[in-house]
């Protein structure tokens, strides 16, 4: 479980807040009692959940981007920020092979940028570095990359993450060592998470933004790679470890300045065709997929991840089986299809999140397995 009482008022710098994942973080931060400050360009996608759901009223929303570092630097400096958690990237592995120079600059440079301006500031803080499940060396492996797996990737972005967390081990070692904490006060760590998945992603070449357009528009989505195997989850569940995780490095920056893995149970790594008939069946008439057997940039194949770690070390656990993270998502869209106030639903499902987190706890409490995700019902959708 969260600690309320640690993040109210506490001061949050977040890069990348007018993307899925970030808009999603910034509304929990807020609903936490945190003091907010975003920095990202402009919302990457049109429409958008940053302003579907008005997250702008939430945060102070600056405009910047991560390649300026004289920029970011100030916004930072601004912000006095106890907390840092960086997402601003460059996130779509067929955008990487399009322009592999901007996704470079961005996610490698942006991420150099980011440590720098914390390291010129001087100012004691937790910093949390997101990455992805790619940045580790793809062999095709049956079983979950460890967090102790070599770096890697193939092609432009999957690599460019892979160097974004040798900069982070880097930085880490030469500027912000675990064992003289004392001395710096920056508590620095990364976190790599499987694909995160949850209502107003809009971004172009993703699965479920695709089927989701196809739907609307009542026309088969065209799906390139049916067979591949993801690790997917519901947003909120690593967005949980990543505040977690920032919480344990308040209170034990030594300890927990590492490379920390995010990832659904094992059984809810599924294909991509699994998770497009699942959506038909939930979405109703009109819904409909197809092969597409064209020609397309090369991707991973199976990729999953070991979290071992965060359930160990963090008490982080899964919480939203699959299957139901599909129907919180369709409530969502539909939500949205039929024009209702999108903030609402959001701030509705980060509730009921938090709920099935307190559910989940009491379960340990009177001893049920720690492996056994909850799996309830849907809480009404109450108005007011």
């Amino acid at each position: 479980m969260l600690n309320p009482s640690f993040w109210k008022n506490r001061k949050v710098f977040v890069t990348g807040h007018t993307g899925f994942k970030g808009s999603w973080l910034s509304l929990w931060l807020e609903a936490l009692g945190a003091n907010v400050t975003g920095y990202a360009l402009d919302p990457p996608s049109e429409p958008s959940l940053f302003e579907q759901a008005r997250v702008g009223e939430c945060v102070r929303s600056i405009r910047g981007d991560v390649r300026d570092f004289a920029r970011l630097k100030s916004a930072l400096g601004e912000s006095n920020a106890d907390v840092v958690i960086h997402m601003a990237a460059q996130s779509v592995v067929r955008h990487g092979y399009e322009e592999p120079v901007n996704t470079y600059a961005t996610n490698v440079m942006g991420t150099a940028h980011l440590l720098e301006a914390v390291r010129q500031l001087g100012r004691p803080c937790v910093v949390l570095n997101v990455t992805s499940d790619k940045c580790y060396e793809n062999r095709e492996w049956v079983w979950g990359y460890r967090e102790n797996d070599p770096m890697g990737g193939h092609d432009p972005y999957s690599n460019s993450k892979g160097c974004a967390e040798l900069v982070t081990g880097a930085y880490r070692d030469s500027y912000f060592p675990p064992d003289m904490l004392s001395r710096h006060g920056v508590a620095l760590a990364s976190a790599r998470a499987g694909n995160a998945i949850g209502g107003g992603d809009w971004t172009a070449n993703q699965l479920i933004p695709d089927v989701i357009r196809a739907f609307l528009g009542n026309r088969p989505c065209r799906i390139r790679s049916p067979s591949a195997i993801r690790p997917w989850q519901f947003v909120l569940m690593p967005l949980h470890g990543y505040l977690l995780l920032c919480e344990r490095l308040a209170e034990d920056g030594a300890r927990f300045a590492a490379g920390w893995n995010f990832g659904p149970m094992e059984e809810d790594a599924r294909p991509v065709s699994w998770i497009a008939d699942k959506l038909v069946t939930l979405w109703g008439e009109g819904a409909s997929w197809m092969y597409d057997r064209g020609a397309h940039p090369a991707e991973a194949h199976v990729l999953r991840l070991d979290t071992s770690k965060a359930k160990s070390d963090l008490d982080w656990h899964p919480v939203l089986q699959l299957e139901q993270s599909l129907v919180w998502i369709v409530e969502w869209y539909h939500a949205f299809q039929a024009r209702g106030d999108l903030q609402s639903i959001t701030r509705r499902q980060i509730e009921r999140y938090e709920y099935l987190l307190q559910d989940h706890c009491g379960r340990n409490a009177a001893g049920a397995p720690r492996e056994t995700a909850v799996k309830v019902q849907l809480l009404p959708m109450i108005d007011g």
